[in-house]
């Protein structure tokens, strides 16, 4: 059931791990509230004074202090880390607390064994939260709340799109939409060397594959009919597109695709 009372964002957000995307909800958070302080923890003094002068908030390595700090705190380490840093925090967090893993394969279950009865929500964001074009989704874990569940949506509100799934089903989403990114820029590579091979300059084919893929993306979004329709809109009887899409068929597109959503998937599974 989705939470009907007005949830504001927690005041004080802290990140243990620094990487990339904690980077990119970082900054989408700080471009839409000066209200909120954030802090952050990485492993190296190195590591901590770039980010810190990247983001100009208090980035540190002590994940004891991140923790206390924070009323969120979003585990943004890799998956192999997680159980050494809430290892390292448990006597710090009660049930005041809300703990968020971005960590890919990591159960909130597996969480909660090393906290306790602890409120834990998963979420699977992904990199175009850089350019705020993100897509991030949250499952909850048995102790957390709806208002939990909203006051995690608002943060990522800030970096792109958010939809709540059932954990069950997180390892797909990290298929298609954590891992797509990479999908995506392959596809382009392969379509603005097609073009190479037939005599384009390969600056203005991979333009052409990008920007066709953009207005593509937004027609999609924007659609009042199913996406067949669209196909056929553009591949019309005869016509040369459709002769592009019965030679996908030919070689089994969506069998690739399968495969591919599948594999990634069963790693995701296994990473946890």
């Amino acid at each position: 059931m989705e939470y009907k009372g007005k949830v504001t964002m927690s005041n004080k957000l802290g990140f243990i791990g620094c990487g990339k995307m904690a980077k990119a909800i970082i900054k989408g958070v700080l471009s839409g509230n000066n209200n909120i302080e954030i802090t952050a923890s990485t492993s190296s003094d190195i590591s901590a004074q770039k980010a810190q002068e990247e983001l100009g908030i208090k980035v540190i390595c002590d994940n004891k202090f991140v923790a206390d700090f924070a009323d969120v705190i979003f585990i943004a380490t890799k998956p192999n880390q997680v159980e050494t840093v809430l290892n390292e925090i448990k006597d710090i967090i009660d049930e005041k607390k809300l703990i968020v893993s971005v960590a890919a394969g990591v159960s909130t279950k597996k969480i909660q064994n090393v906290l306790g009865n602890i409120p834990v929500i998963r979420v699977m964001p992904n990199t175009p939260a850089l350019v705020n074009e993100g897509i991030s989704a949250i499952a909850k874990g048995a102790i957390a709340t709806d208002e939990d569940v909203q006051k995690v949506e608002n943060i990522l509100k800030c970096v792109g799109k958010v939809i709540s799934v059932e954990e069950n089903q997180i390892d797909v989403v990290t298929a298609i939409s954590g891992s797509g990114p990479a999908f995506f820029y392959q596809i382009f590579e392969d379509m603005a060397q097609a073009g190479v091979k037939l005599g384009l300059d390969y600056d203005k084919s991979l333009l052409l594959a990008v920007q066709t893929a953009l207005g593509s993306a937004k027609m999609t979004l924007n659609r009042e009919k199913p996406l067949t329709n669209l196909i056929a809109s553009v591949a019309t009887k005869g016509g040369c597109t459709e002769v592009g899409i019965n030679t996908m068929k030919i070689l089994n597109s969506s069998d690739l695709f399968n495969e591919v959503i599948q594999k990634t998937t069963n790693k995701a599974h296994e990473l946890g």
